[in-house]
């Protein structure tokens, strides 16, 4: 397409995500609009499309991405729907920005890897957006910089204040972990070799049969030990926090989010609410060089192997949760399009 015109974008998925999604290529970011809107609730993307000048409602993502005026597509549907979506997708060559989870298994993330070989070039871009946010981008340039010598680990904490009711234990695995294991493997360059996950007692505050919060070990390729806290029903705010130790130093990231106000003999901060507030601007930054990307013909950011690499890891802390103990990640060997 000419890199004049404004990338026009299906939204598929309108829910919480999606919908915020389609506020922020409307009128946050530049150089895109949407055009198409697709939804299994007909009046929810019916009410979304009359509120956007020349976009149209489908029930069916297939038609929104075979519209005439669509030319890339924006994936915000519950996971299970994701590799359908996906194919279709590659099958019409269409640039695709996915929210995470690529897919929900490890053997479907494969399948889709294997269709973008076959497409001999990369099309889809995961929406991992810590890779985006500052202090996580500070905390890389430390990193590959070398100053700090090697990271020999890294402890991380992840909190929220309370999860939906329809939340299950996996989920703490596969919807918020997932976060730290790709973060994990950008961070160190190298993959996730195994995984154990701990479940010390139950806070008073997890919903039955729920161990909350959990402790995950991921050992790496090159010896790197890292550490993740998971805690989905903390009760006072959202925190995502990262420490890299390493030969010559340390560096951390997440203690404060808003002012420290010192008065009156006491002193306060801010904690945000919820990760939608907490990574906003991370959110702009990914959707803005996705579409940049996408204007000038190409495919940027996380890709497809970090989407099936992170899917095996899952897998591999899902099976500890449940059995206990070490468990060893299954890959399979990196294809030349993602090296």
């Amino acid at each position: 397409m000419s890199s004049q015109r404004a990338l026009r974008v299906a939204v598929v998925g309108t829910g919480k995500m999606g919908a915020d999604h389609v506020r922020r290529l409307q009128h946050v970011i530049s150089g895109a609009r949407v055009t198409a809107v697709a939804d299994i609730d007909a009046e929810r993307v019916r009410t979304l499309a009359d509120a956007i000048e020349g976009c149209t409602a489908y029930t069916d993502p297939v038609l929104a991405m075979a519209a005439q005026d669509v030319d890339a597509v924006l994936i915000a549907a519950p996971g299970p729907a994701h590799e359908a979506a996906l194919l279709e997708a590659l099958g019409r060559d269409l640039p695709v920005l996915c929210e995470k989870p690529l897919t929900p298994d490890a053997a479907s993330a494969l399948r889709v890897l294997e269709a973008e070989q076959r497409l001999g070039h990369r099309r889809i871009q995961v929406g991992f957006m810590r890779r985006y946010d500052t202090e996580y981008l500070q905390l890389k340039r430390l990193l590959d910089g070398g100053g700090l010598g090697r990271a020999l680990m890294l402890h991380q904490r992840h909190r929220n204040p309370a999860m939906p009711a329809w939340f299950t234990e996996e989920m703490l695995i596969n919807d918020s972990v997932v976060h730290e294991m790709d973060v994990t493997r950008w961070l160190l360059d190298q993959e996730i070799t195994a995984v154990t996950v701990h479940k010390p007692r139950p806070s008073s505050q997890a919903p039955a049969g729920m161990s909350d919060p959990q402790f995950v070990l991921f050992e790496t390729e090159s010896g790197a030990v890292v550490d993740v806290e998971i805690f989905g029903h903390c009760g006072y705010g959202y925190q995502v926090q990262a420490e890299a130790v390493c030969e010559r130093g340390t560096a951390r990231i997440g203690d404060e989010h808003g002012p420290r106000v010192n008065a009156d003999g006491r002193w306060s901060g801010r904690i945000t609410p919820d990760y939608v507030e907490r990574f906003e601007d991370a959110y702009d930054r990914e959707v803005q060089a996705w579409v940049d990307a996408t204007r000038r013909g190409e495919t940027t950011g996380p890709s497809v192997w970090d989407g099936y690499a992170a899917a095996a890891v899952c897998e591999a802390g899902v099976r500890s949760q449940r059995d206990g103990g070490r468990v060893e990640v299954e890959l399979t060997e990196r294809p030349p399009l993602y090296r």
